[in-house]
């Protein structure tokens, strides 16, 4: 399973976990990258999820919030964020609010979370009929 934050131009971070053989998104959180956002994503994570060792990138909140025994910390030379690093490709390929320094953007974040739960909704079912 994988953890991962991208911030946006707005400062916003989109936090996602995806299981590597799945593919898909069963959690996720918009909001600012402080540990308190990463709580609200650890929150939503099912529970069959929280016992199983994970990875992410090196931001500071995942190692105050996860299981210090399930979690590790990789660089993208590790290769264990590959399927993450693509599905960030896909997402800025399909959605022109997430590409960086970009001029299409949603004029409120309720709009832009709605975008975003409309596109994993569809990303799923896609993995499911693969």
């Amino acid at each position: 399973m994988v953890v991962r934050a991208q911030e946006g131009q707005s400062g916003l971070g989109v936090g996602r976990l995806v299981p590597p053989r799945t593919r898909q998104i069963v959690a996720y959180f918009i909001g600012d990258r402080t540990e308190t956002s990463c709580l609200q994503l650890w929150r939503r994570i099912p529970r069959a999820y929280t016992r199983c060792h994970s990875f992410s990138d090196f931001w500071d909140a995942y190692q105050r919030v996860f299981a210090t025994d399930r979690h590790q910390s990789v660089g993208k030379d590790s290769g264990e964020t590959n399927h993450i690093e693509r599905w960030f490709n896909t997402l800025r390929q399909r959605l022109a609010r997430f590409v960086r320094k970009t001029l299409s953007f949603s004029k409120s974040d309720r709009f832009h979370e709605f975008v975003f739960r409309l596109f994993v909704h569809h990303y799923n079912r896609m993995c499911i009929s693969q």
